[in-house]
């Protein structure tokens, strides 16, 4: 089939990574072109649409030459990705998307073509939050071989929270980084049972598939897995940090408890280490962003964090 793609456009938030890497980001854009190319045909495409969102890949819609719809990702040159391939791999389906090939010279991937994510769903974030509990109950049942290794996320982040508030000039309210700073030591040394973790199950990264099938309850899946052994309370704390702006006001703090307990509830998480996750990651998440270029998605993060104080 014909190899020909579309202009490759890069989302804004993997132009800002791709920067943040420099001279390695500039070559592996500059690579792209080829890279399709290649992938075309090794795989037999035809290529589509790219998609949109994400932040540290390329992803374009293909064909096959018998018709099947597919998806391409060709992940950045960042050491600190997860080898989210072995995690597919390991989960063939249940709660992750398909893996149908991978090139790991070009660290792409060959996906299941899925529908849109959850939160394009026109659903309040209580409705959201049962839907990606429920996908994230399947994902767990990943045995403890298929991780990528093991993590105790907690020091990792408050080293990060420290490190870019420094680096950006100290943006973050005194009061937030000092609850986040207490958050991140009271989670820390998990020695409860731990799961094959995704790492990010924001809604964005929960999509629904186009067929029902096994594996995918309610109709839906899991992208872009990390895949570390880790507490359950950190996926969903990870969950919990979005619905930035239904956390705006003076009843921004209840609401999210509220959204804990019904967590807690559906997972047998700890609803206080769920909470103290979802501040950590959310001051974490919107210095993260805000370091690499992206102040406009990252400051939603912390004006949120501040409201619920």
């Amino acid at each position: 089939m014909s190899p020909a793609h579309p202009p490759v456009r890069l989302q804004p938030l993997t132009r800002a990574r791709v920067a943040d890497l420099g001279e390695v980001g500039a070559r592996w854009q500059a690579g792209l072109p080829a890279t399709l190319d290649d992938l075309a045909a090794r795989w037999d495409l035809a290529w589509g649409r790219p998609v949109p969102g994400g932040s540290a890949s390329y992803v374009v819609r293909a064909r096959t030459r018998a018709g099947a719809e597919r998806v391409v990702k060709v992940v950045l040159p960042d050491p600190t990705l997860a080898d989210e391939a072995r995690v597919l791999a390991a989960a063939d389906g249940h709660g992750y998307v398909l893996l149908h090939d991978r090139a790991p010279e070009h660290s792409a991937l060959l996906l299941e073509s899925l529908g849109d994510p959850l939160d394009r769903l026109p659903a309040d974030p209580e409705h959201k939050l049962r839907v990606a509990l429920g996908v994230l109950a399947e994902a767990w049942q990943l045995p403890a071989g298929a991780a990528t290794g093991e993590a105790d996320p907690a020091p990792r982040l408050r080293a990060g929270v420290v490190e870019r508030d420094r680096r950006l000039g100290q943006p973050t309210n005194p009061r937030v980084l000092r609850t986040a700073l207490d958050c991140a030591d009271e989670v820390a040394g998990w020695a409860g049972p731990r799961v094959v973790a995704h790492g990010d199950p924001h809604p964005a990264n929960v999509l629904r598939v186009r067929e029902p099938r096994p594996g995918a309850p309610g109709g839906w899946v899991l992208v872009d897995p990390d895949g570390v052994l880790a507490d359950p309370a950190y996926d969903v704390g990870v969950l919990l940090r979005d619905w930035c702006s239904h956390l705006r006001g003076p009843d921004a703090r209840r609401r999210l408890r509220h959204w804990c307990d019904l967590a807690a509830e559906a997972t047998g998480a700890d609803a206080d280490r769920v909470w103290a996750w979802a501040f950590l990651e959310r001051v974490s998440t919107g210095l993260y962003v805000s370091d690499f270029g992206a102040t406009g998605v990252g400051r939603p993060f912390l004006d949120s964090a501040r409201a619920l104080l």
